[in-house]
C-alpha cells in the first residue's frame, strides 16, 4: 500500500553518495557508512546525474528481493530518463533475458538456463579447472613470480567459460577486454559493450549454423523454443555473469588467503576448507557489490523512504554483508550475519554450486602446484578497479619457488 511522502521521507536534504568516484574503489566501507547513516535506504549516484536508492539493511534488502509485486527488474522506464552516453547504461540496459525479465518471461528464460547448466557434470567442471590451472601454471611457473589477477584468475575463467560456450582458448583476451570495460562503467563502457555484443553475436551465428557440445547449442535446441535472438541475450547474460564475477571472487579469495599467513597455512595443510575463505569473501568483498538492481512499479513508501518509479533501487550486497557483521550500539546480538551475495527470491543465482566448485577447485589446484605463494604487496596496498557495481582487484603480485613446466595441456 502506498502513502504520500512526508518531509522525513524525502532525500532532498541529503547529498547523494557518489559511487562512481575513484575513492569508492579504495574505500567502499566509508561510502557504505555514509549511505547507512541515511537509514536502511540511502541516496546515491551510480554515475554523474544518475541517482539511485541504495539498500544497505538486510531486512529491507530481502523485502526488495522477494517482492515481485512491488519491484521489477525491467529497466525500460528508467532508460528513457538517461542519456544514450551514460557510462552505466551498458550494464543496466534492458535485454530480453532472465536478468531483465519478470513473470512468465523470467520463468521461461531461467528454466532454460538451469536445464542447460544442470547438464554440466561436477566431475567435468573439475576436469576443466584442472586442465586450465595446469596450462596457466606452466606459463608462469618457471619464473617464480606472477600477477595472479592478470596471469591466473582472469585468464583461467576465460579459458573455462570459453570452453563451456564452445569458443577456442585464443578468444580469452577479447572476452576479458570487452567485459572489463563494461563492468567499470566509465568512459569506455559503450566500447566494451559493443565489443562484447559482437563477441556473442558471432558465437550464436556460428552455433546456429553448426551445433556443438556446448551451452549455446543446448539453448538453441531447448524444448522452450528460444529464438536465436533470445539465445543471444541469454548467452550475453550467462557468459558475462559467469566470467567476470567468478574471476573476481577467485581473486578476492586468493588475496584474503595470502594476506593472512596463519590462515593460508591452515588451508594448505587441509585443516580448514577453502570454502571458508570463499564464504568470507562473499560476506566482506563480494564481487558484485551493487548489482541487485530493481525498480518500483509505482511510487511507494519503503522503509521510511518515498521511492519513486523509474529510479534504480540497488540492493547493495557489499553494504548488507558489512553491516550484518556489526554488533548493535545497544550491546545486543548482531542481526542475521548470513550474506546475500547469491540474491534471494525469484532472481536468486541459479548456479551458486557450480560457482563455488569452480573457485574452490581453482584455489586448491593452484596451491597444490605452488604451495609457497608469497604476496609481494601487502593487502592494504592492493589497488581496485573503479566502478559502482563490482569489487575487483587490478593486480595480485606473488613470488614462489620456480616450478619446471609439466606437459602443456589444452582444454578439450
Amino acid at each position: 500500500m502506498t502513502t504520500q511522502p512526508t518531509d522525513r521521507q524525502s532525500f532532498t536534504v541529503s547529498a547523494p553518495v557518489r559511487l562512481w568516484e575513484e575513492g569508492f574503489a579504495r574505500d567502499p566501507h566509508g561510502y557504505y557508512a555514509a549511505l547507512r547513516a541515511q537509514g536502511p535506504v540511502g541516496w546515491a549516484e551510480l554515475a554523474p546525474g544518475v541517482p539511485a536508492y541504495v539498500v544497505t539493511d538486510r531486512r529491507a534488502a530481502l523485502d526488495v528481493l522477494r517482492d515481485a509485486e512491488t519491484f521489477s527488474h525491467d529497466p525500460r522506464a528508467w532508460e528513457a530518463t538517461v542519456p544514450d552516453d551514460s557510462p552505466v547504461l551498458a550494464m543496466m540496459r534492458w535485454r530480453p533475458n532472465a536478468l531483465f525479465s519478470d513473470g512468465g518471461a523470467h520463468v521461461r528464460y531461467r528454466t532454460t538456463l538451469i536445464d542447460v547448466f544442470d547438464l554440466v557434470e561436477p566431475h567435468d567442471l573439475r576436469a576443466r579447472v584442472h586442465r586450465a590451472v595446469r596450462l596457466l601454471v606452466n606459463r608462469f611457473g618457471p619464473r617464480g613470480e606472477a600477477d595472479l589477477v592478470t596471469e591466473f584468475t582472469r585468464p583461467l575463467m576465460a579459458l573455462i567459460f570459453n570452453n563451456l560456450f564452445g569458443l577456442p582458448d585464443s578468444q580469452g583476451d577479447r572476452l576479458n577486454e570487452g567485459l572489463g570495460k563494461m563492468m567499470e562503467g566509465g568512459a569506455q563502457s559503450a566500447e566494451g559493450e559493443a565489443e562484447y555484443t559482437e563477441y556473442v553475436l558471432r558465437l550464436i551465428a556460428a552455433k546456429a549454423k553448426r551445433r556443438g557440445d556446448d551451452l549455446p547449442s543446448r539453448l538453441l535446441d531447448h524444448p522452450a523454443g528460444l529464438t536465436p535472438e533470445e539465445v543471444t541475450w541469454q548467452v550475453f547474460l550467462t557468459l558475462g555473469a559467469g566470467y567476470e564475477p567468478t574471476a573476481n571472487l577467485l581473486s578476492n579469495a586468493l588475496s584474503r588467503i595470502l594476506g593472512n599467513p596463519a590462515y593460508y597455512s591452515t588451508l594448505t595443510s587441509g585443516a580448514r576448507p577453502v570454502t571458508d575463505a570463499v564464504l568470507e569473501v562473499l560476506h566482506h568483498e563480494t564481487p558484485l557489490a551493487n548489482y541487485g538492481i530493481y525498480y518500483a512499479r509505482r511510487p511507494v513508501s519503503f522503509h521510511g523512504v518515498w521511492v519513486r518509479a523509474a529510479v534504480p533501487v540497488v540492493v547493495s550486497f557489499g553494504a548488507v554483508g558489512l553491516f550484518a557483521e556489526r554488533k548493535p550500539a545497544d550491546g545486543g546480538h548482531p542481526a542475521d550475519a548470513s550474506h546475500l551475495s547469491w540474491g534471494a527470491g525469484p532472481h536468486a543465482c541459479p548456479v551458486r554450486q557450480q560457482t563455488l566448485l569452480l573457485v574452490t577447485e581453482a584455489i586448491e589446484q593452484l596451491t597444490q602446484w605452488l604451495p609457497d605463494l608469497d604476496p609481494v604487496v601487502s593487502r592494504e596496498r592492493l589497488s581496485w578497479r573503479p566502478g559502482p557495481f563490482h569489487r575487483s582487484l587490478t593486480s595480485l603480485p606473488v613470488r614462489f619457488s620456480p616450478r619446471s613446466p609439466d606437459q602443456p595441456g589444452e582444454l578439450s
